[in-house]
This record gives structure tokens, sequence and C-alpha cells, in this order.
């Protein structure tokens, strides 16, 4: 069996984990190549995911060959056997831990950017890796979920040796690989593609898992939205507006899509989602919904078809989403019902840098743009180029990308402002800080979509 990459082989593994679906189980994958895969099985069993952060401590002369594993919680975990073989030192394995330490503080700070991890108290906590070699890693993943009051601890990864479980000992409850064969000499070697996966790849998995409902997500009620439940009923009331679904035709792509456009609407918005997302977003379609309240027209559409996403590639590809995003624009403007209005772009997460990309093209002729929680970093050497009026809002506790829209702003000419909602972190999933966004952004495009704003930026 091969896998095509670590989405591949996600998709593969969740095959095997049905049975879970609709429990109260919680995914989490080790970073960083285990956290695709286990994006892929947290979509397929709509369940929450979340980050378990172990570092492998690799022999001092051979990297790659684990000797043990630390992780959160103080967690350690020591195999005696490759120690004793390889002759490593008391002082040499101490070395090794205090700078893997330190990298597990940074990337903790790095990938939940001040949020905190998703309680595992009493849940089913599925555990989840690229593949199992010493098992060193896996072991310290399911200590730390047990140490945190998980329940039942299932541990599942796509290939492993044949005596895999004897390794694991009792440090999980269950144990799910759909193949273990006889010769395995590296996880690699099952894969076509086992390029490492870099810290931005991990940051987006977690915020697009955010970005849809989950059936296991705690329930959060603003003062003016809808509740966000546990049932999956998250935001239906958000998409009470009428509107209508089409396809986009983009050269030899069909893009789906929903066009609302209330009547008398100023202008309309387009949405570009953030990277592995889709015109489904929850959080894009609240506010999308909230912009209809304010008579602005939205379009929400896939900025990907289905074969495109499953090359990974695409779904971080910058200046491929910014076409898509361009091209949907045109023909946004030949629809009847957008002839004349203003046309707006609101980016969320890795979608920000696809939106303010297209936004610097020449004959753009955007209005406005907004990025929530986004990453206008990705926009490049074109930040200055943008001329559309441009709103970046970042919850005042998603540190990590506050620092990366702050050093952005400085690049901007345009006229720019950087919001800042107290408290929030990336996926503003606190009380009342999804409908602030809303309000922010409505008042943003509304104040850039009237007819005089529109008629003095020459439209």
């Amino acid at each position: 069996m091969l896998f095509m990459d670590r989405r591949d082989a996600g998709r593969q593994l969740a095959g095997s984990l049905r049975h879970l679906e609709g429990t109260e189980v919680v995914v989490v994958g080790l970073p960083r190549g285990g956290v695709p895969v286990a994006a892929a099985v947290a979509e397929a069993l709509n369940a929450p995911l979340d980050v378990c952060l172990v570092r492998k401590l690799g022999v001092p002369f051979h990297s790659e060959l684990g000797m043990g594993a630390i992780g959160e919680g103080g967690v350690r975990v020591i195999n005696d056997d490759v120690v004793r073989m390889t002759g490593v030192t008391e002082d040499e394995l101490a070395g090794v831990e205090a700078h893997e330490r330190e990298v597990l503080d940074s990337r903790a700070r790095r990938y939940r950017g001040g949020r905190a991890p998703i309680g595992l108290e009493g849940r089913t906590v599925l555990v989840v890796d690229d593949g199992v070699a010493t098992g060193s890693t896996a072991r310290a993943a399911c200590r730390i979920a047990r140490a945190r009051g998980a329940a039942r601890i299932v541990l599942a990864v796509p290939v492993a040796p044949r005596d895999w479980t004897e390794r694991m000992g009792s440090d999980a409850d269950d144990y799910v690989c759909p193949y273990t064969p006889r010769d395995f000499y590296a996880i690699g070697q099952f894969y076509v593609d086992f390029a490492q996966t870099d810290d931005d790849e991990v940051i987006a998995c977690l915020a697009d898992a955010g970005d849809r409902p989950a059936g296991s997500r705690r329930t959060r009620s603003g003062p003016s939205g809808p509740a966000f439940d546990d049932d999956r009923k998250t935001y239906e009331e958000a998409d009470n507006v009428a509107g209508r679904d089409t396809y986009i035709q983009l050269g030899s792509a069909t893009l789906r899509g929903r066009l609302t456009v209330p009547e008398g609407a100023a202008g309309v918005v387009v949405f570009a989602h953030g990277s592995g997302s889709s015109r489904h977003s929850p959080r894009n379609r609240f506010v999308a919904a909230g912009l209809n309240r304010a008579g602005l027209g939205t379009l929400l559409f896939d900025l990907l078809t289905e074969e495109e996403e499953a090359d990974r590639a695409n779904v971080f590809d910058t200046g491929l989403l910014a076409g898509r995003l361009t091209d949907a624009t045109g023909w946004l403007r030949e629809q009847p019902e957008c002839e004349g209005l203003a046309v707006g772009y609101f980016g969320a997460s890795t979608g920000a840098g696809a939106a303010l990309w297209s936004a610097a093209e020449p004959d753009a002729r955007i209005a406005a743009v907004v990025s929530r929680g986004g990453r206008p970093d990705l926009a490049g050497p074109r930040l200055p180029e943008v001329t559309a009026p441009t709103l970046l809002v970042v919850g005042g506790d998603d540190l990590q990308v506050l620092d990366l829209n702050r050093a952005a702003q400085s690049r901007l000419h345009c006229e720019n402002r950087l919001a800042v909602v107290p408290g929030a972190t990336h996926l503003f999933e606190e009380t009342g800080a999804l409908e602030r966004v809303t309000e922010l952004a409505g008042d943003w495009f509304t104040d850039h979509m009237t007819p005089a704003a529109h008629a003095t930026a020459g439209f």
C-alpha cells in the first residue's frame, strides 16, 4: 500500500475509524507530520482537532533514530534499549532534551497563538501520527492525553511495523492501523510525497478545522449572534438570507458558489477562505449573513475543485488562489444583479494573502479589503501595491498572527487600519468575538462602498 501524501493517508485511515463517528472524540495530531493526517481524519469524523506537542529525542549522531520523547506537562519517555545500544551518555541525553524542550515550548506558542488546548477530560482521544517507527513519540503523546484526563485513548496511524502494538505497551486503550507490512524500514517508504510538514501547514490545519462545525464543540453564545452548539446546528441561523447556488466556470475549472445580493445592495463582498476550507466555512457564513443584513451582497465560493484540493501544493499556492479570486471577480461583475456594484474582498486566515494579492492587480478595482485572523504577509512584495482601503482584524490573544499583521501593515501604502479584538484567539470562538468581527467588517465595507466613496475611488 502506498499513500500519495499525508492527507491521502488520513482519508484512508479514517475508513478504519468510522465506529468513532458521532462519539465525543477529540482528534489530536502529532506535529508536524501527523497533523495533516489528523486533519483529514477529524474532517471525516466531524470531530474537533488539536495538537499533542511532542518532541522526539534523536540520537546525537543519528537524529532520525529516536531514543525517547518529551511532551507538554513534563512527560518524558526514554527508550532504554536504544540508549544502551547507541552508547548515548547521560550528559548527551540531557543536552538533547534541553534543546528539544526549548523547541517544544516555542512551537506551543506558535501553533496555538494563545489558544488554550481543547479539553480532554472524560473524552475519547484519538491520537494520530503519520506512522510509527520506534513508537516513543506516540507513547509520549498517549501519556500526555492520559495525564490531561482522557477517559479512553485510541492510537491510530496509517502504517506501522507488524509488532507495533507490542512496542506501545498499555499506553493506549486501542490501536488502529490499516497497513502493517512485513518489510518495514522507514515510514517514508510508504508515501509518494513525504516532504517535511512546515509550521505554516500545521497552523493552517488547526485554523481550518476550527472553521467548520464539529459535533463536539462546546456551546458558546454571543449577545447578538447564534449559538455555537454541539448538535451540528452551528451557524444554521446565519444562513437564513435568500441567495442562489451557482457554478463559476473559469477555464477548465468549475467552481461552486453561493451568491446573495439583497435588494438595494451597496456592493458585493467576495470571500476568500482559508487553506483547505470551502464555501461552507461556518464562520465566513456567519459573517456573510451579517453583511447581508447590513445591505451588502456576498459571494462565497470554492477557490479549488475537489480534484485540485487533493494536491496540497494547490491549497497553499497563494498566486493560484489569487488568480482564481481575480477571475471569479470578473465573473461576478457580469452577473445581472451585480451590475455597477462595488466589489470588496473578505479574506480569512491564509485567504487574506490571496485577497490582498488579487487586490494589488492594476485593474482590480476593489473598493475595500477586510482580513479576519489573516496572513497578509503571504501577499509578499505585492502589499505596497494594494490601493484598496484595508482593515486587518486580529484577536488580541492571537499573538503570532498579530505580529505578522503588524509587520504587514507597515508595508501597506493604502488607507489601512489594524483592529484588535481583545481576548479573542485565532478562530474568534470567544463570546461576542465573531459578532465584533462582523460589525467591524460591515462598517468598513459600508463606509467604502457608498456611492460617494465609490465615485471618489474612480470606479
